[in-house]
C-alpha cells in the first residue's frame, strides 16, 4: 500500500484544521477522497489520545460549560427504522465543551446525548483533570446541576448564568436570534466570584468550532455519516486550537498559556507525533 509522505501529510491534514471540506481538500491537494478520510481519523484518533493524556493535574481557576447540537448522517427527526438498522449512530448528537477562562484551553469535551448521564460523565472527566478548586459557570439547564455537585460535592464555586430572551419580531425570520433583554444569575455551590460569573468565552469557542469544522457551520450541507468520523474530526479541530493556533488575545496558543507546553506547534509537529504513535504501534506488533 503506499504511504503518504510526511509533507503531502501536512498539507492535508493543514487544509482540514483550516476548515476545508473533505471535497475541497481534495482538489487541494491531489490526494483521494479514501485517502484524506483515513488520514482525519488516524490523526484525530492521535489527537484523542495526546490531549487526553497530557490533560492532566491542570490548574485552571475559572471554567465555562456549555454545549452544542449536530447530528450524525441524519437529523433525529428524519431517523427511520431502516437508517437506525443501517446507521446505528444516525441522530442528533451534543458537543459537550469546558474553556478555561483564564488559558483559553479547552481540556475536555465529550460526545453524547444532551441528557444527565453524559452530563454527569462530562462533568466528572473534567474534575479528574484539576488540581484547585475551580469557579464554573454553565446556563440553566437542568442536568448541569445534578453534574456538578456529583463530580465536585461542595468543593466548587458553582453559579448559573440564565439569558432572557425577547419575543420574536413580527417580520424575523426563524433563524433570526432573539435579542437578549436580561440575564438572570443563581448561586449553586460554594461562593463565585460575582465578577467572573460569565459563559462568554465558551460562547465565543462555539463560534470558533462552527467557524472550522464544517460539521457545525449553521445552514449548510456539511454534517459526518459515521461517528467515528465525527469524533476524530472534532479532535482534531480541538488539537489545532489547543496547540497550533495562536489566540489573539493570548498571543500563544491555550496549550502554552495553560503550562501543558514550552512551544508552539506546527502541523509538521503534529506530523512527527502521529507517526511516532505508528512506530509504536509496529514495534508491538512485532
Amino acid at each position: 500500500m503506499n504511504r503518504l509522505t510526511s509533507e503531502k501529510r501536512v498539507q492535508v491534514i493543514g487544509c482540514l484544521i483550516e476548515g476545508c471540506s473533505i471535497r475541497s481538500t481534495v482538489r487541494l491537494t491531489g490526494v483521494a477522497m479514501k485517502t484524506v478520510m483515513r488520514v482525519l481519523v488516524e490523526v484525530g484518533e492521535v489527537c484523542a489520545d495526546y490531549q487526553d493524556k497530557v490533560f492532566r493535574n491542570l490548574g485552571s481557576r475559572r471554567l465555562q460549560l456549555d454545549e452544542m447540537w449536530c447530528w450524525i448522517y441524519c437529523k433525529e427527526k428524519n431517523r427511520t427504522e431502516e437508517i437506525a438498522k443501517a446507521h446505528p449512530d444516525a441522530g442528533d448528537i451534543w458537543l459537550w465543551t469546558a474553556v478555561d477562562a483564564d488559558s483559553k484551553l479547552v481540556p475536555v469535551w465529550k460526545l453524547g446525548q444532551r441528557d444527565t448521564r453524559t452530563a454527569v460523565d462530562f462533568v466528572c472527566d473534567l474534575a479528574s483533570r484539576l488540581k484547585n478548586r475551580v469557579q464554573v459557570t454553565t446556563d440553566g439547564h437542568r442536568p448541569y446541576v445534578e453534574a456538578v455537585e456529583t463530580a465536585f460535592g461542595r468543593d466548587v464555586d458553582y453559579s448559573i448564568l440564565q439569558k432572557i430572551y425577547g419575543s420574536a419580531m413580527e417580520n424575523e425570520t426563524r433563524y433570526s436570534p432573539s435579542q437578549v433583554i436580561g440575564i438572570e444569575v443563581r448561586d449553586v455551590i460554594g461562593n463565585a466570584d460575582p465578577k467572573h460569573i460569565s459563559t462568554s468565552y465558551v460562547e465565543r469557542q462555539n463560534w470558533t468550532v462552527r467557524t472550522k469544522m464544517r460539521r457545525y457551520t449553521r445552514l449548510s450541507n456539511g454534517f459526518s455519516r459515521k461517528l467515528r468520523n465525527h469524533a476524530a474530526s472534532v479532535a482534531l479541530n480541538y488539537f489545532a486550537y489547543n496547540f497550533i493556533q495562536i489566540h489573539r488575545s493570548l498571543r500563544t496558543s491555550p496549550a502554552q498559556a495553560a503550562s501543558v507546553t514550552d512551544k508552539l506547534w506546527s502541523v509538521a509537529d503534529l506530523v512527527a507525533l502521529w507517526e511516532s504513535y505508528e512506530r509504536q504501534e509496529k514495534e508491538t506488533a512485532a
